[in-house]
């Protein structure tokens, strides 16, 4: 063996002796969750119902950071930049996967930059319209559009959100015209959706589960592979007759990349943990979210798939940043 291939098989060696090392003393202040989103918004809340039962477990203060902005990418640019020593958490959504597609910044990205911990939440959505439409299902909504097009409308949060990623999705599986309106952000379409202005909606469960089971709207679909608990009428996209169209809401933690391995996996382990206590899960299945938890190698493999599927519907359906 030569002089070279020591010192490399030595400087490995040490390298991982600090990193085991660091990791024993690990955390050694409080630790920070940044979380792309105005104090209140839901991202808000379940931070800071996880904070505290992350702060008992690793016996440190966990100080919860609200950064919005620019869909997610002011938080996302605070978090790469922040010191690889375990102690910067992100709490990310899947608008920052799609800012990756459209709004490409290379000191900030998911898999890159910023390094997968766990994935939190999965809340798939629920395409739901105005009891004025003349349609008791997916099939019939859709053969509604075809003979009326452009007639029908469906909200979004804008070019680039996940609702209009999911209307345009629709739209290229079906081969239908739904005019696209844009709403500044998720939710704020609901009174003109109420009103019957906007015929289609793609929301979570709890935005429009209390409207549905009024009647004051119709749940046609659930972009996800299985039917929610708590709309159990309501189909599937693949049980409506569009296979494979799955779309959700959903969250995880990242942490700068060039944070040892053995902080990221003390830092999975205890996450995991809070996942899983009672009231944490108690609420989010109450919401209509499934509470994910593994390793971060899975979350890393689920990441690579939504920006692969999303970036495919992008690239089809000609939408571009603005």
């Amino acid at each position: 063996m030569t002089k070279s291939s020591l010192l490399t098989i030595s400087g490995m060696a040490w390298l991982a002796y600090a990193s085991h090392a660091l990791a024993q003393h690990f955390p050694s202040k409080p630790l920070r969750i940044i979380v792309p989103a105005i104090a209140g918004s839901a991202p808000d809340v379940r931070a800071r119902q996880i904070a505290p039962k992350l702060a008992e477990a690793l016996g440190q203060h966990v100080i919860v950071d609200n950064r919005p902005g620019a869909n997610g990418r002011i938080a996302a640019q605070q978090a790469a930049a922040a010191q690889p020593d375990g102690h910067t958490l992100m709490s990310a959504l899947i608008n920052n996967a799609i800012n990756d597609l459209l709004h490409p910044n290379s000191a900030a990205r998911l898999n890159h930059e910023l390094a997968p911990v766990v994935q939190f939440s999965l809340s798939p959505l629920v395409m739901v319209v105005h009891p004025g439409v003349g349609a008791n299902s997916l099939q019939e909504y859709l053969q509604l559009a075809k003979g009326k097009p452009g007639a029908l409308t469906y909200a979004s949060a804008g070019p680039g959100s996940i609702t209009q990623l999911l209307g345009e999705w629709i739209k290229l599986k079906s081969g239908t015209n739904i005019l696209d309106v844009p709403y500044k952000s998720v939710g704020a379409e609901m009174p003109d959706l109420l009103g019957g202005q906007i015929t289609t909606g793609y929301l979570v469960a709890t935005v429009i589960m209390a409207h549905v089971k009024s009647g004051k709207l119709r749940g046609l679909a659930v972009s996800g592979r299985n039917r929610l608990p708590l709309l159990r009428d309501v189909p599937t996209m693949t049980e409506g007759g569009l296979p494979g169209v799955e779309a959700s809401a959903w969250s995880g933690y990242f942490v700068p990349a060039g944070v040892p391995q053995p902080m990221i996996h003390r830092l999975n382990a205890e996450l995991v943990r809070v996942f899983k206590s009672p009231d944490i899960r108690d609420v989010a299945t109450a919401t209509g979210t499934e509470v994910v938890g593994g390793r971060p190698d899975e979350f890393a493999a689920f990441i690579r798939a939504e920006i692969t599927k999303w970036g495919g519907i992008i690239k089809e359906a000609g939408i571009k940043p603005q």
